[in-house]
């Protein structure tokens, strides 16, 4: 907990009235509809969708593309990367068939489509996009650039001919496309997720318009509810770096072979298109940034266009509004929509595209500096609120929303088994929630009644002090920061077996992965740590990466670990315990994501679309990188699963 061991006079140009105190002191839900982007059920309708006809265009750097053939596809349910279906058959008049007996239509000679009607949606939840593959971007008679695919991602079937009466295939829509989608992705027709993640990949192709005109090729500003900022001017470069390659006769050109060569990391196969070379972008973010870059001119045809090489290739979306004051910790629900604690008495909520759920957030209910907050398995929000007045003897409690935002816990909250400056909180599988009591060095286990489970003065003994973190593994043991101890406390399911780790050095973040490892963030030590569940110290405090003071820790569905450096200003990638090579970092020198304004990046939150969600305690904003973990099962509740 950065309160906990830094004692700034000054925060945002006023006195930050945070935990640093308490030391001191003791001496004396929601759901909308898929297409908006707000949430989603994870079961698909069982009822097709009968499908209308459809107009749109194809640009190579805004000049038409004659001769491309114009694929409409359905998001496989197979797994990730399965095949995707192809929606048009030779039944619809005026459709071609390819040789593997997918359905197309061509382009004119100013780029336009139609795709008549007579098509349909096997299910009418299905996720649809089109892919223009091929085709004469203004050339001489004849050519044909095989290496042209670009793709713009529509969303669900059912309302797409309504929310797309004009569809625009480009070099911008195609870095939306393939960043929001990137964990779902395999190749240009291979695009899936399983059965049991409808609303993640739902909540994906939500995020394409969130970022894109679809109607005018073009990348946003804002995001359409306007409290989100968008990278324009890093989307528009990323697209001129492919618009050469696209406007070029061939995919053996000068401008494509620099283009694949400089996009495909070593050891990997050589990218042979555009939607291969975005795709291997998004992957490798920090990968060939400079080179990468150097392909962009400056009249290239998507302005406005960065200056000079970013940091990474990394898309974000900063939001704002919701009540956010001084956000700390974040959880995703079911549906998709994230939830904040903050530490000035009010809760904050989201939707999948970051509209808040309400204006000024969610106050009342004994709210107050709540760093910690967990989602349960039922999507109930849990907020540990540190201090508490005229309650529990001014000693903090826990509210309890429901998904609605629905007071659960009383007016006050709940405070019995012990609680006493409550400060950081997690769920396990069994719905009940873990509590660190900083106040007196303990945890507190209450049902999801708010009944202690724990006693009357809760667990830990003399194994804990100062705990600032703590997460649930498998068994359903609780593992537990100690900032001031340079350890971290293995607490048994039922609290009568503490094991001490010596590991660390100012563990202030602490999550669990698929193997049952621990991971640490050393606040102090700029370092991270793993721990096995014996407790044998894997890694000591290994640095690098940008990890500079770590707060926040969370850890994807194929076990990489994503870290929040409050003092750096960005987040740090590690390789998990599953790669060959545990504890590598993946992310460069000084960190991922610099270009975002990140400030204080306090919590982290993983969503089932492969989002990271960073919450930015010092400018009272949320960061969304978009697409670039492996989803999660939410709510999160012990260690993270592939949904």
């Amino acid at each position: 907990m950065f309160g906990k061991i830094e004692h700034d006079a000054v925060e945002r140009g006023e006195v930050l009235f945070t935990s640093v105190m308490f030391p001191l002191l003791m001496l004396l839900g929601f759901c909308v509809g898929l297409v908006s982007g707000c949430g989603g059920s994870a079961t698909p309708s069982t009822t097709g969708a009968a499908g209308v006809a459809l107009s749109g265009i194809v640009h190579g750097g805004q000049q038409p593309v004659a001769g491309a053939k114009v694929y409409l596809y359905a998001a496989g349910s197979a797994g990730y990367g399965s095949a995707a279906k192809s929606l048009l058959n030779t039944s619809t008049s005026g459709v071609d068939t390819d040789g593997n007996g997918k359905g197309y239509v061509t382009t004119d000679t100013s780029g336009s489509f139609d795709i008549p009607d007579g098509w349909s949606c096997p299910d009418g939840s299905d996720q649809v996009y089109m892919l223009a593959l091929e085709g004469n971007p203004g050339l001489a008679n004849g050519t044909n650039n095989t290496a042209l695919a670009l793709m713009a991602a529509l969303g669900t079937c059912s309302s797409m001919v309504s929310t797309y009466p004009n569809i625009v295939i480009d070099e911008v829509t195609t870095v939306a496309s393939v960043w929001a989608l990137r964990p779902f992705i395999s190749d240009a027709t291979h695009i899936g997720a399983s059965s049991t993640n409808a609303a993640g990949l739902a909540n994906a192709f939500a995020q394409v318009p969130n970022i894109v005109s679809i109607a005018t090729g073009l990348a946003l500003t804002k995001t359409p509810a306007a409290n989100g900022a968008v990278p324009q001017s890093k989307i528009d470069t990323l697209a001129d770096i492919f618009a050469p390659c696209v406007n070029s006769a061939s995919g053996a050109s000068s401008a494509c072979s620099s283009l694949f060569s400089a996009a495909t990391p070593s050891g990997k196969t050589q990218a042979t298109d555009i939607v291969a070379a975005a795709l291997y972008i998004a992957q490798n973010p920090g990968h060939a940034v400079s080179a990468l870059f150097d392909l962009s001119t400056a009249s290239a045809p998507f302005q406005p266009q960065l200056g000079s090489a970013p940091n990474d290739w990394m898309l974000f979306v900063t939001l704002s509004g919701g009540g956010l004051n001084g956000p700390a910790s974040l959880g995703v629900n079911g549906s998709g929509a994230l939830w904040v604690s903050n530490y000035f008495s009010v809760a904050s909520a989201f939707s999948t595209v970051g509209v808040p759920l309400s204006a000024t957030g969610y106050t009342g209910g004994g709210l107050n500096e709540s760093y910690g907050m967990a989602i349960d398995t039922s999507n109930n929000i849990w907020f540990a609120n540190e201090q508490s007045s005229g309650v529990n003897s001014n000693l903090g409690t826990i509210t309890k929303l429901s998904s609605s935002g629905q007071l659960l816990s009383g007016s006050s909250g709940f405070y019995a088994g012990g609680i006493y400056f409550p400060i950081a909180v997690t769920a396990d599988p069994n719905g009940n929630i873990w509590i660190v009591d900083y106040g007196d060095s303990k945890v507190t286990l209450l049902s999801s009644s708010g009944a202690s489970l724990s006693g009357t003065t809760g667990w830990g003994g003399t194994s804990l002090e100062f705990p600032v973190a703590l997460a649930v593994d498998s068994n359903h043991n609780a593992w537990v920061a100690n900032q001031s101890a340079n350890t971290i406390t293995k607490i048994s399911a039922n609290g009568l077996t503490t094991t001490v780790i010596s590991c660390c050095d100012g563990a202030s973040g602490i999550a669990t992965d698929q193997n049952n490892n621990v991971w640490v963030a050393n606040y102090y030590g700029n370092s991270i740590s793993e721990v096995d569940t014996s407790g044998t110290v894997l890694l000591n405090g290994i640095t690098g990466g940008g990890v500079l003071h770590p707060q926040g820790i969370a850890v994807d569905g194929s076990g990489t670990v994503w870290v929040a450096n409050y003092r750096g200003g960005s987040i740090s990638e590690v390789s998990g315990s599953s790669s060959a090579s545990a504890g590598t970092f993946l992310s460069p020198a000084n960190g991922f994501g610099t270009d975002a304004s990140l400030l204080e990046p306090y919590g982290l939150a993983l969503d089932a679309s492969g989002n990271v969600w960073v919450s930015n305690f010092g400018n009272d904003t949320i960061t969304q990188f978009v697409g670039i973990a492996t989803p999660i099962k939410t709510p999160f509740a012990g260690p993270p699963i592939l949904p």
